[in-house]
């Protein structure tokens, strides 16, 4: 949490610096959509891949000022989004592990989807009211679980332990336990805004989770649980209110 308070001072004296730039009273409102590619950062560590999922959601934003060249902006969004992580299940050679009783490689994903609400500082560089121009955006993010499904050609009791060079089993049949997700999120994109028509913003982000989704005591099994997650995403915006010259 101490980087939540840290980011939400830092903002806080951005936008209180900001008052002798120019003011604007612009707020935007649309949509977005892409894909994340989702890991989870165990403790003890399990071998995986990223998994994929869609994301998709609404999208907010709400211009203040600009301060020199800067143009000073809080962005959010509400998104449904999809999570989680797929396992490389190898031997100690690095190749697949052959389950005894399907004669196949054995596979493991798990898909949670989360109800998401980053809030973040949005700075740019560049055109402002025609064309291109650079941002970058930062700020927490909350998350909200939904539901989770399994997906593994195995049965758990015949799993081929013995040939995994990875021998952690324990997320594969542990339900999420922590309901609530929290951590930091920044990207970095373009934009093309076209007066009367709206905002086109592309971009890639980088979630990196500060709660574990498994209980992290002593007594349990991982010591981390959290979630590293890169995000492409396609946002379109219109404006609502737009400062009046």
């Amino acid at each position: 949490m101490k980087y939540i308070y840290l980011f939400l001072f830092s903002a806080f004296s951005l936008y209180a610096s900001a008052q002798v730039g120019e003011h604007r009273n612009n707020f935007s409102l649309g949509v977005n959509g892409g894909y994340t590619l989702s890991s989870v950062h165990f403790t003890p560590q399990v071998t995986q891949g990223y998994l994929t999922g869609p994301t998709a959601g609404i999208s907010f934003r709400y211009v203040c000022e600009k301060y020199f060249k800067t143009i000073c902006s809080i962005y959010g969004e509400v998104n449904f989004n999809t999570m989680g992580w797929k396992e490389d299940i190898l031997d100690v050679n690095d190749n697949p592990v052959i389950n005894a009783q399907t004669g196949i490689a054995e596979r493991y994903s798990r898909k949670m989807r989360y109800i998401q609400v980053p809030i973040m500082a949005h700075l740019a560089w560049g055109r402002e009211e025609k064309g291109w121009n650079f941002f970058f955006h930062g700020g927490p993010q909350f998350g909200f679980f939904q539901k989770e499904t399994t997906s593994a050609n195995y049965d758990f009791e015949q799993r081929n332990i013995d040939d995994r060079a990875n021998k952690i089993v324990e997320q594969e049949t542990t339900p999420v336990d922590n309901k609530f997700d929290y951590g930091i999120v920044g990207g970095i994109g373009v934009e093309y805004s076209m007066p009367r028509v709206g905002h086109l913003l592309v971009e890639a982000r980088y979630y990196y989770g500060l709660g574990n989704i498994y209980p992290d005591s002593s007594a349990d099994t991982f010591g981390s649980s959290n979630f590293q997650n890169i995000q492409f995403k396609v946002s379109y915006l219109f404006d609502i209110i737009k400062t009046k010259k």
